[in-house]
């Protein structure tokens, strides 16, 4: 049997609900802010996403200064689709829009670390992350 088949895009027309959706299928506290999010992903520097069909299954964003320094601070794939490569596809574009930039960053945590090793992030020598974070998913 062969996997969904996704299709990838840059649209930044993805209805609220479905935002919604995905966010709380990852148990994501930006869900609970809906407005905030939607604000925050449409002003991103890159926005991605993956569909299956018109189900929103997953999407990536980036923020940047778009010459020097990229973040990636959102990078999620509904449960139901996670295994089928859609998380290593948005990182490839991701990265692939950024590339030749001298630093890319992000936070990662739990089992999130070994996908991000292997998308080619290593640990940023003896840094340590710090936040001020008003989520509690954490």
């Amino acid at each position: 049997m062969s996997g969904p088949s996704i299709t990838y895009s840059e649209t930044r027309d993805i209805p609220l609900d479905d935002l919604l959706r995905l966010y709380s299928a990852v148990e994501w506290s930006s869900a609970n802010k809906p407005n905030e999010l939607r604000d925050a992903l449409m002003n991103s520097h890159a926005l991605l996403t993956a569909w299956d069909g018109a189900r929103l299954v997953g999407l990536g964003n980036a923020i940047s200064d778009g010459h020097l320094v990229v973040y990636y601070p959102h990078l999620l794939v509904d449960p139901e689709y996670q295994g089928n490569g859609i998380g290593s596809e948005l990182m490839r574009r991701l990265k692939a829009i950024y590339e030749g930039f001298h630093q890319h960053v992000l936070i990662a945590d739990g089992r999130a670390i070994d996908f991000y090793e292997k998308c080619g992030f290593t640990r940023a020598g003896k840094t340590e992350p710090m936040w001020i974070y008003a989520g509690k998913d954490h």
